[in-house]
């Protein structure tokens, strides 16, 4: 059975976050962020050229990555932002999520929030999870 790891970078340098990644064998990080582009993001932001920015030192690492922002929190700010993307899920899940299929596994859906439970993230893996019988482990 297919496993789908999920991250949150908030707190950890990249050092650590590759580590994770290696001891997991991920081999494509997925940004699922609204705006990864933002410069504020610091080592994290996804620069304009792939010779910068995270996927820079994901390469550098042996790791691919890819940004999927039609998975962004287009609710981000809302009190009711989780049910919000649920429902979005629920309505066009299939839409949002079909180009993962293409994407080399196994992959770990990235997102800034550290803690799952307070982040966009669990709402896509309790879907795939729900849809398509992958095993998710939040990292």
């Amino acid at each position: 059975m297919q496993t789908i790891f999920t991250v949150g970078y908030g707190g950890r340098g990249k050092e650590e976050f590759v580590q994770i990644m290696r001891e997991h064998g991920v081999k494509t990080v997925v940004d699922i962020r609204l705006r990864p582009d933002r410069a504020s993001m610091g080592i994290w932001v996804k620069a304009k050229t792939d010779d910068k920015g995270i996927e820079s030192w994901l390469k550098e690492a042996g790791i691919g990555y890819v940004s999927l922002v039609e998975l962004g929190n287009v609710f981000f700010g809302l009190l009711d932002w989780p049910q919000r993307y649920e429902r979005l899920l629920r309505s066009s899940g299939d839409l949002l999520t079909e180009r993962l299929k293409e994407i080399p596994e196994p992959i770990c859906l990235m997102c800034a929030e550290k803690r799952f439970e307070e982040c966009h993230r669990q709402q896509v893996a309790d879907y795939l999870a729900g849809h398509t019988g992958v095993v998710i482990h939040h990292l």
